[in-house]
């Protein structure tokens, strides 16, 4: 059955909406302390760009085979031109929504031996108009895709999401939201959410124990009218509370845990994925469980191919 849900992966048609940003990373030795200041003196020797934010979401959902649009506010300037440039490379049809008025999100990772030094952000928030814009296009390219993935960094380049949630709701579609923020009431009516543990609590209020997660949980559905919630809890798996059904607890599946980076960005994509072909929310849950637990056992934000998903699969069953 598992294997199934694999092999029409491809059939899917996914429309991420959200953030996008480029990941810059500089590579480099340490041998000396500036003498200007108590610092290290890193000696870049290497570089990399990858997609960050929504980019790197729309990048899951295609290095699991399905076919990934992109909508998303940016800068009009060389971000935008490398994001461009990735998600073309990718295979992921997209369209942004350039504005002169803003600086496209770009992280830059400084790195050395496999440590992050220091992280620089550099980002401003999208206007009015190009969120407007954003918001046109959706409407535009809605009929092409068969569900949609929200996933907000809290960048400022999302806006309408309501108005976004309820045109896609009207034609049918599942919306899935990677929320961010401590109000969530601009995600009513969405099909589901994927908070982390922090982000959860930070709406909710801290939970001690399963019954009183289940409890937080259960009136968060209920009062943003949702098909379900999804927690995602680290090294304690991830809990799903579909609405009027019994909770479905999932233990973590990683074997080594290297990096966390962009591990919902995994879920959010592997879920998306997984409804575009009309999978059950157990089995897109199910999918996303073991996708996660392959990129945290990698270096940096990385994916999940249906090649590596079925052989982990495979290796569990066997043991």
């Amino acid at each position: 059955m598992f294997q199934d849900l694999i092999s029409r992966l491809a059939r899917g048609r996914v429309l991420v909406v959200g953030d996008a940003m480029v990941d810059r990373y500089w590579y480099g030795g340490v041998e000396r302390i500036s003498p200007e200041a108590p610092v290290p003196v890193v000696s870049v020797n290497g570089n990399d760009e990858r997609l960050g934010g929504a980019a790197n979401v729309a990048r899951n959902v295609a290095a699991l085979g399905s076919q990934c649009g992109l909508l998303a506010v940016t800068g009009d300037d060389e971000g935008a031109d490398i994001l461009e440039s990735l998600l073309t490379k990718s295979g992921i049809r997209h369209n942004l929504c350039r504005d002169a008025a803003i600086s496209t999100t770009v992280k830059l990772r400084i790195i050395s031996q496999h440590q992050q030094l220091l992280r620089l952000d550099f980002e401003s928030r999208g206007t009015p108009e190009a969120r407007q814009r954003l918001l046109d296009r959706f409407i535009e390219v809605l009929p092409d895709y068969d569900v949609v993935i929200v996933s907000d960094y809290g960048k400022g380049g999302l806006g309408h999401i309501q108005e976004m949630i309820a045109a896609a709701r009207e034609r049918g579609k599942h919306v899935v939201v990677d929320p961010k923020g401590d109000d969530y009431s601009g995600y009513r009516n969405a099909s589901l959410i994927t908070p982390n543990r922090k982000e959860f609590e930070q709406v909710a209020g801290r939970f001690s124990g399963n019954d009183d997660l289940e409890r937080r949980a259960r009136a968060m559905v209920d009062e943003l009218n949702l098909d379900g919630l999804l927690v995602t809890r680290g090294d304690e798996g991830m809990s799903l509370f579909p609405r009027g059904q019994a909770v479905i607890h999932k233990p973590a599946r990683a074997r080594d845990v290297f990096d966390v980076t962009g591990a919902g960005d995994t879920v959010i994509a592997s879920i998306g994925a997984a409804y575009a072909v009309g999978a059950e929310t157990v089995d897109a849950v199910h999918l996303a469980n073991v996708a996660a637990g392959i990129v945290v056992g990698k270096l940096g934000a990385e994916t999940a191919s249906p090649a590596e998903i079925l052989d982990a699969v495979k290796r569990e069953e066997q043991e």
